[in-house]
């Protein structure tokens, strides 16, 4: 069982809309597009909410720290491979956005086995809140007009930045803790 505070009952919600968001979309039902639009905002708010009132309840846990990245990703991967499926998103644009996700997953897992925190950074919020804003115009306006495109093409761009930084933190950080592990190995 988890720790049971607002925080983390957040993050589960935002993991149970997920399947909502599915079935809404793929199921023709009417209004489906309207109804998913509108869980898959209200989880994506529910991102922020869980992190502001972790951090200012100092309820944050472990669960929370684990769980939070992997719910926002669900919901995200869930989103896009649904649009995939009914032909509102080229599977490109998918694949640069899972494969940039897993990657950064995979950097941090490496970077956590050897000390080394890679911290989010302002590009890597930026990249979420386009992400967030291009899938739920996705699933809002179909067809999609052309600024949902750009927003779409954005948010790629932006994707492979903040994943090109992830990966520059990640090569600083393990090279700043080899030098201090050095000059401890040396001074002892």
């Amino acid at each position: 069982m988890f720790p049971l505070n607002l925080p983390n009952v957040l993050t589960m919600l935002r993991i149970l809309a997920v399947p909502v968001i599915v079935v809404a979309l793929l199921d023709e039902t009417p209004n489906g597009d309207a109804f998913a639009a509108g869980v898959f905002a209200l989880a994506a708010f529910t991102d922020g909410l869980d992190g502001y009132f972790a951090r200012s309840r100092n309820a944050v846990t472990t669960f929370g720290k684990l769980m939070d990245p992997l719910a926002d990703k669900l919901l995200i991967v869930a989103a896009l491979v649904s649009l995939v499926s009914l032909d509102r998103l080229a599977a490109w644009v998918a694949m640069v956005i899972i494969a940039r996700e897993l990657a950064v997953t995979g950097l941090r897992a490496v970077a956590a086995e050897r000390g080394v925190v890679i911290s989010a950074s302002w590009l890597g919020k930026a990249k979420t809140i386009l992400q967030v804003g291009a899938v739920f115009a996705l699933i809002a306006f179909d067809p999609a007009p052309l600024w949902v495109d750009i927003l779409l093409y954005v948010a790629v761009a932006m994707t492979l930045i903040s994943g090109a930084d992830y990966f520059l933190g990640l090569r600083r950080g393990l090279g700043e803790h080899d030098s201090r592990t050095r000059a401890k190995t040396e001074a002892g």
